[in-house]
């Protein structure tokens, strides 16, 4: 199980750090209209089984693996860091990342928003900000992972 949430929980890492070193530096490029209809693609293309497996697998499987090494604090410890940065990247992505992501979504079709700069400078900033923080969140949630699964 310990194998399994590290295995996880760098995939969700490598998802953010994605995002943040390579799709929206290369939207960051493109018009204000592009940026907002590829973005609200992405966010349609993303919800699909396997990243909601992920997604929360990763956090199942972190708490079960700690459970399950809660007698050997050597590898309990690293554990219970990674299960407390993914729930903080959890959290980021739930309470600010969606939110922008629905909002993004409800402006409509980029070729008939009026003021489609406006919607991009709402949502890209902020966006961006936040997933570098779950970015960070999620990557240390993988090397406490990698710790545990060291001193296992």
């Amino acid at each position: 199980m310990l194998l399994i949430a590290v295995v996880m929980l760098g995939l969700m890492a490598g998802l953010f750090y994605a995002y943040a070193g390579s799709v929206m530096p290369g939207i960051r490029r493109a018009g204000d209209r592009a940026a907002v209809e590829v973005m609200q693609r992405i966010n349609v293309a993303i919800q699909n089984p396997l990243f909601f497996v992920l997604l929360v697998g990763s956090l199942i499987a972190t708490g079960v693996a700690a459970f399950q090494n809660a007698d050997r604090s050597e590898v309990f410890v690293p554990l219970l860091v990674a299960l407390g940065l993914y729930v903080a990247t959890l959290a980021i992505t739930g309470v600010v990342n969606v939110p922008l992501n629905n909002r993004l979504d409800a402006a409509g079709d980029p070729a008939e928003i009026e003021d489609v700069a406006a919607v991009r400078a709402a949502f890209f900033p902020r966006w961006v900000r936040w997933n570098t923080l779950r970015t960070l969140t999620s990557a240390g949630a993988f090397v406490a992972g990698c710790w545990a699964l060291l001193e296992y």
